[in-house]
């Protein structure tokens, strides 16, 4: 059970949370060991499933996306949903993974999602995530995490680059490949040596690398923190924490976490995906309801989409919107695009500023510059599939998509004392407003 503690505090618990959590992988399997730790059981998606009222629960899909929820012990009236993602910009080894001329051997792999490259060179890196191991009649899957300094991808000197710092387009075939030694055949014994399996016996893998500085509290007043995968772990974190504390209600709350949203969440496991309908749908059947019953409910039901936005750059405030200006550690972020990028409409909006008014947390807009397109998140790619009124919020950060990110300590715990309050709450929705029970 999460207990109320101080900024700091918070913050500490993040960090580590983050550092359990290098890949999608981990950080799923992060998720639900503290779920199983707060008495959860855990569903299979090939198995039948029976439910009860008051029950605990989660299932997960590819070992990279996670949906937990909580059934009330009565007939539920609506749902309540956060949802997340586990996975942040990284480089992926491809399947033949050593390059090797004789004198280093590298290894060759390519960008998932939109990082900022220069961030990763010259940083000592780590490697993780999956490995299928060669059985009698078939394969396990194995988690593995090479917790050590045993990659850098170095940085071509200045003096062989004159015009560097005049700005330079890094190639991902070339300039990004990081070196692991000299024998070529090193790197996929260490990765054997991790998953407890013979190198010859490593029959596929899904491995990526990570940036294994660790994250920190900084500042004249201690009031930033700067780490790896902020974006989006900040928010799977107070999510799970807030999940965890609230009261029970009369709502179905589900915490989503899901993969691939920095791709484009068009995947088995990813938002865009069947994985929240096909739950709903189970849970719905498994309680004994009618398709009724569903319909009903969610449309009343709340999903906030929880994913991390833009601070104003203190060396680049141009970047910013003309009113919307939010800061780090300034509250809760709710964002708006005219576009629907972001789902948030005057209801959600609504809806969340009354929340977080009740939680006694600040909140603040945010919205891209006119002239500047933002990036998609989760809540109007998961509408495709589901129809819920949805909010899209986050916290203030910057360096977003580098390979070391800075936050607010302050954030962290605005972010889940407002979701505690969403998930201890119940919503009312109808044509002519709504009702926060």
């Amino acid at each position: 059970m999460y207990k109320e503690t101080t900024e700091k505090e918070t913050t500490k618990k993040l960090l580590e949370f983050i550092r359990l959590s290098p890949d999608c992988f981990h950080a799923v399997k992060t998720i639900t060991d503290t779920l199983k730790n707060e008495g959860f059981e855990e569903l299979f998606e090939h198995e039948s499933q029976s439910l009860k009222n008051g029950g605990k629960y989660f299932v997960t899909r590819n070992a990279s996306s996670v949906i937990a929820f909580c059934v009330p012990e009565g007939e539920y009236t609506g749902l309540m949903i956060t949802s997340s993602h586990s996975d942040s910009p990284t480089y992926k080894i491809k399947p033949e993974p050593v390059v090797s001329d004789g004198m280093y051997a590298r290894l060759n792999v390519e960008g998932y999602g939109g990082m900022n490259a220069a961030s990763w060179l010259d940083r000592p890196l780590g490697v993780s995530g999956r490995v299928a191991v060669k059985t009698k009649n078939g394969a396990e899957l194995r988690l593995v995490n090479i917790d050590e300094d045993m990659l850098v991808i170095p940085s071509l000197a200045i003096h062989m680059n004159r015009k560097l710092n005049d700005g330079y387009a890094y190639n991902a075939a070339k300039d990004m490949l990081p070196l692991s030694g000299t024998d070529p055949d090193a790197f996929m014994k260490r990765v054997a040596d991790a998953a407890g399996a013979r190198a010859e016996d490593i029959i596929s893998h899904d491995l990526f690398l990570y940036n294994r500085t660790r994250g920190s509290i900084w500042g004249a007043e201690n009031e930033y923190f700067s780490s790896p995968r902020i974006d989006d772990l900040q928010c799977a974190y107070a999510s799970l924490e807030a999940f965890i504390s609230s009261k029970p209600t009369n709502a179905l709350k589900l915490l989503c976490v899901f993969d691939n949203e920095e791709v484009g969440s068009g995947t088995k496991q990813g938002a865009k995906s069947t994985f929240l309908p096909d739950t709903l749908l189970r849970i719905n059947s498994a309680l004994g309801y009618g398709a009724e019953k569903l319909c009903r409910a969610s449309s009343s039901g709340f999903m906030v989409s929880a994913d991390n936005g833009h601070a104003v750059h203190p060396n680049h405030p141009e970047f910013a919107d003309k009113t919307s200006r939010p800061v780090v550690n300034g509250g809760v972020l709710i964002k708006h695009n005219a576009n629907q990028r972001y789902t948030t409409d005057a209801v959600s909006d609504a809806i969340f500023k009354t929340i977080c008014s009740r939680a006694g947390v600040p909140y603040q807009y945010y919205t891209n510059r006119s002239d500047i397109p933002g990036g998609s998140t989760l809540g109007n790619l998961a509408n495709e599939k589901l129809s819920l009124n949805t909010v899209d919020i986050g916290a203030a950060q910057l360096a977003m998509h580098s390979a070391y990110e800075t936050g607010g300590v302050k954030d962290t715990l605005y972010l889940v004392r407002a979701m505690t309050e969403f998930y201890s709450s119940e919503i009312d929705i109808s044509a002519g407003g709504f009702n926060i029970l």
